[in-house]
């Protein structure tokens, strides 16, 4: 086909039919396989300004596109124009302010290599081609979110494209219910073309990854657990996983193929400091991983998920973990889907997570614990066996839930689901700034929210 010409836009358009439509409209998750109608590749907020009236001129759905790390294909729709966000990356980092100022379509890599030669970060996604936007205004949870809270904490201000055009910028002191609702309330308000983040000194990182046979696997949680209740410092991150040992030099040969359980160890600080944190880990005598200072970028990208894989993932935010709900984690991990590089995942909250609990819209921050079923595999025909057990392991844990979960993480959230994440209460308010910016409801693909009285 040849694509459409739309006024004001200098950017790339791509239409089903041209020259690269199968690569511009692929995402990370190859479970969600959709054919927009145009994909505009936009390269200033004019473009952007323009594609969002063509779409509306014309009837056509809207879907965003930063990262394409959407696990429910927010990002992409059949029949759509995407307004794709890929070409406006760019990062300033004002080491003064200990700020950076973030293009719309800029992803963690790009933030994190601008920031790091000067010796700053703030906490962002654990896959470094995630999009700052998108995993921003959902929550933003990273490695050093018990450090220095999710990465909406750090948010200073957002530039936002609205769904009739004009362009508003939210903080504490302009547009200050809107900055409220851009912390967890996701893309239901608009496009986000720059965003200004705090930032923190970080002289150094480290990463361990150490593993052990999953039968080793009770023994392995609950040291972990009792470790980070007695103290644990917060500038360690991570976690307990299972997973399948790849075929990598730092996994021996009798545990490769082979499910085990691992701990990942993140800390914002030297390699000494980790091993003194996690020294009761150590203890335990781990059969394989690695343990090694390095850039923080690097960090950020050296246990990436390739794309390609068929993804279908779900969490349970848990008030406290007492044996049973570990145990029952366990059983969990045993009983992943094998083969493939589906993880399951146990990851600490509290600290500065839950600090700033009351402040924004998600109910869940306060939750000490976080179970993180993450199914991955590439083929088709495990589809249903990989949901199943994915959908069994949140229900089983449901007596331990605190009844909402962060929405970055949840494949098929539905509106109770969406409902109980943000509570009775911030729903309503949050309903009231769409109704303010986006009374027709043209954003509703990220997490939807449903405005007061549609126009």
């Amino acid at each position: 086909m040849t694509s459409p010409d739309l006024d004001g836009f200098d950017g790339v358009l791509i239409g089903d039919g041209d020259d690269g439509y199968d690569d511009a409209r692929s995402i990370f998750n190859a479970m969600i396989d959709r054919r927009p109608a145009l994909i505009a590749q936009c390269e200033s907020v004019a473009d952007v300004q323009a594609a969002l009236a063509h779409a509306r001129a014309n009837g056509l759905e809207v879907a965003i596109r930063s990262g394409g790390h959407s696990v429910a294909g927010a990002s992409t729709a059949d029949g759509a124009l995407v307004v794709d966000m890929r070409r406006m990356n760019g990062v300033e980092v004002d080491p003064e302010a200990r700020t950076a100022t973030v293009a719309g379509g800029a992803t963690w890599s790009d933030f994190d290599r601008a920031t790091q030669p000067h010796g700053l970060a703030t906490t962002g996604g654990r896959v470094s081609s995630t999009g700052v936007a998108g995993l921003t205004l959902g929550g933003g949870s990273g490695w050093f979110e018990r450090e220095w809270g999710l990465a909406c904490d750090n948010l200073l201000e957002v530039e936002l494209v609205t769904a009739d055009g004009r362009v508003v910028t939210a903080n504490e002191d302009e547009n200050s219910e809107l900055f409220w609702a851009l912390h967890g309330g996701s893309g239901n308000f608009g496009i986000a073309t720059r965003l200004v983040f705090r930032l923190y000194p970080l002289p150094a990182s480290t990463l361990a990854l150490l593993l052990w046979p999953a039968e080793s696997g009770p023994e392995v949680a609950r040291t972990y657990r009792d470790m980070v209740e007695a103290g644990a410092p917060t500038q360690l991150g991570g976690g307990v996983a299972y997973l399948t040992g790849p075929p990598e030099p730092f996994v021996p040969e009798h545990l490769q193929n082979k499910r085990l359980v691992g701990t990942i160890g993140v800390y914002a600080g030297t390699e000494a400091e980790l091993r003194d944190a996690l020294a009761p880990i150590y203890a335990l005598d781990p059969q394989g991983g690695l343990t090694a200072e390095m850039p923080y970028a690097e960090l950020q990208c050296a246990i990436d998920d390739p794309p390609g894989f068929r993804n279908y993932w779900s969490a349970s935010h848990l008030a406290s973990l007492p044996d049973e709900a570990l145990d029952l984690y366990c059983r969990q991990g045993e009983d992943m889907i094998v083969p493939s590089p589906s993880q399951h995942l146990l990851i600490p909250w509290g600290s500065a997570v839950a600090a700033q609990a009351s402040d924004w819209p998600m109910t869940h921050r306060g939750a000490a614990w976080v179970t993180h079923p993450f199914g991955l595999w590439d083929d088709q025909s495990d589809d249903e066996r990989g949901k199943a057990w994915v959908r069994r392991s949140t229900a089983e844990m449901k007596p331990y839930d605190v009844g909402s979960a962060y929405l970055n993480f949840v494949a098929d959230a539905g509106d109770d689901q969406v409902r109980a994440s943000y509570g009775e209460e911030n729903y309503a308010r949050l309903s009231a700034v769409k109704s303010e910016f986006d009374p027709d409801n043209v954003f509703h693909r990220h997490h939807a929210i449903k405005p007061l009285a549609p126009a």
